[in-house]
């Protein structure tokens, strides 16, 4: 397939008019993007891993995407991951202006379409700041995570695509997208699972440390006065509750006097 970039402009912005792809061709494009995405996810993958791949592959999906971020979080917005990390800031003034194309994809769950410099009196903040980033046309599509049961589908972010083409993004672009989200949406899931597995086996592990140090320093006291487990133990949440220090510091502390390190 030839090159189809559009030519920057004097302001650094490609200008309008190139010439669109066949449709039959931007369907290869995005089958080809989707199967990139589900290749390249593991099912052990850290969620940070995975938006930043999400964001880098989206933008081989759609033609005039130049640049992907993925907002995570929609009771307190952030950008998780950018193909471009300067155009950050276009979504972060919406985050904190409270309004935008991003937050009204997150609030009506569909597909906002945006062209700067329509939108001055609704989103004054986003219009500036694509504006002075060179940005003429912004998609945002909701990631939404297929409920369980019968319950409404959750929330859980949204794809954000920028161009510097205000004639980008058609509502075939908007399809490819909704596809591209539900197959983001299962390797989001993938790697929520994925790291309260992780999380759990470390609580696991230190419960276990702490139950050893523990048991070694009952040992300790065991012999020095004589008494029993249980006074043993006793002794030590006695000093822990006194100290105002966890019992497994305490416990530690006493190895280390008697073993110095």
């Amino acid at each position: 397939m030839g090159d189809l970039t559009i030519p920057p402009s004097q302001d650094g912005a490609p200008t309008a008019g190139a010439e669109r792809q066949d449709p039959v061709e931007r369907l290869d494009d995005a089958t080809d993007a989707l199967m990139m995405l589900r290749d390249g996810f593991s099912g052990e993958e850290p969620l940070d891993e995975v938006l930043q791949r999400l964001s880098e592959t989206a933008t081989r999906a759609v033609q005039d995407a130049d640049a992907v971020t993925v907002t995570v979080n929609p009771q307190q917005p952030r950008t998780a991951a950018a193909s471009v990390a300067a155009l950050i800031e276009i979504d972060e003034k919406q985050y904190s202006s409270n309004r935008g194309p991003c937050l009204e994809a997150a609030r009506t769950l569909r597909a906002v379409r945006a062209v700067v410099g329509d939108n001055g009196d609704s989103w004054p903040e986003f219009d500036a700041a694509a504006e002075q980033h060179g940005v003429r046309a912004y998609l945002s599509v909701p990631i939404l995570l297929p409920a369980a049961d019968h319950s409404d589908a959750k929330h859980i972010g949204s794809l954000n695509l920028y161009s510097y083409n205000a004639a980008a993004f058609d509502p075939f672009d908007e399809g490819v997208m909704r596809l591209f989200t539900t197959a983001a949406s299962a390797a989001i899931d993938n790697a929520h699972r994925w790291q309260r597995s992780r999380d759990h086996i470390t609580h696991l592990e230190t419960a276990l440390v702490s139950r050893a140090v523990i048991d070694q320093a009952k040992g300790v006291l065991m012999a020095v006065h004589s008494c029993t487990a249980d006074e043993a133990f006793a002794m030590l949440v006695q000093d822990s509750q006194k100290r105002n220090v966890k019992l497994r510091e305490v416990a530690q502390g006493l190895l280390d006097s008697v073993v110095p390190r």
